[in-house]
């Protein structure tokens, strides 16, 4: 039977040292909770990056909301992929830097397949290009995910494990899902208003006089 962590402090020391054992529901709506706040957290680097795209600032994305499907993709792979080593901030650092480096090159390989030429992203100008396959993948962009891993698996991580260990279980499961489902409803119209032919939110925030990129 999993106990109640009161301090932060302990929770943090038995997170790493795997101590902590969690039930189903727990972990469905931590993964949950991953996808929506990696999410949030990539478009705002986007945003910031956007400032150093030529013709910008851009804001970059694709839903109506704050969020970006793929940087929720990346998240939810990178923690099974470095939880057994999350001791070693070298190793979740590494690792994810490949997982990350994986995600881009196959994502932007599938887009500029199936899109006919088509690209969310091109790491053809500036420091960006240094090192670039194809554009589609460079060792800058890496080097961010790897550092914004980081991020995910020593702060935001152990932050949901503590939410799922302290709620309630009918207030974590409607929070995580709550969350996941407003985030992905919106990534899922968007993509169906786009492939219909639609006004998208990418026309939306265009015709306010915004420049916006799609990614």
């Amino acid at each position: 039977m999993v106990t109640k962590q009161k301090s932060f402090k302990k929770l943090y020391r038995d997170y790493l040292d795997s101590k902590i054992k969690l039930k189903k529901y727990q972990l469905v709506g931590i993964f949950l909770l991953i996808w929506v706040v990696a999410g949030i957290v990539g478009w705002v680097y986007e945003f910031i990056v956007g400032f150093t795209e030529p013709g910008g600032p851009y804001m970059q994305g694709g839903n109506l909301l704050p969020w970006i499907n793929i940087y929720a993709v990346g998240a939810v792979l990178i923690v099974p992929a470095v939880y057994k080593v999350k001791k070693y901030p070298w190793a979740v650092f590494l690792i994810s830097v490949l997982v990350t480096g994986v995600v881009e090159l196959i994502g932007g390989w599938l887009v500029y397949t199936i899109g006919n030429g088509e690209r969310y992203w091109n790491y053809d100008h500036g420091l960006w290009a240094i090192g670039s396959i194809n554009g589609f993948v460079c060792p800058l962009s890496v080097l961010f995910f790897g550092i914004g891993a980081l991020g995910l698996i020593y702060f935001f991580l152990p932050y949901f494990i503590y939410l799922a260990l302290n709620m309630s279980k009918r207030a974590f499961l409607i929070l995580a899902i709550s969350l996941f489902v407003i985030f992905t409803a919106d990534g899922v119209i968007n993509l169906t208003l786009k492939n219909t032919g639609q006004p998208t939110a990418m026309d939306f925030y265009r015709s306010l006089g915004l420049k916006y990129q799609e990614l």
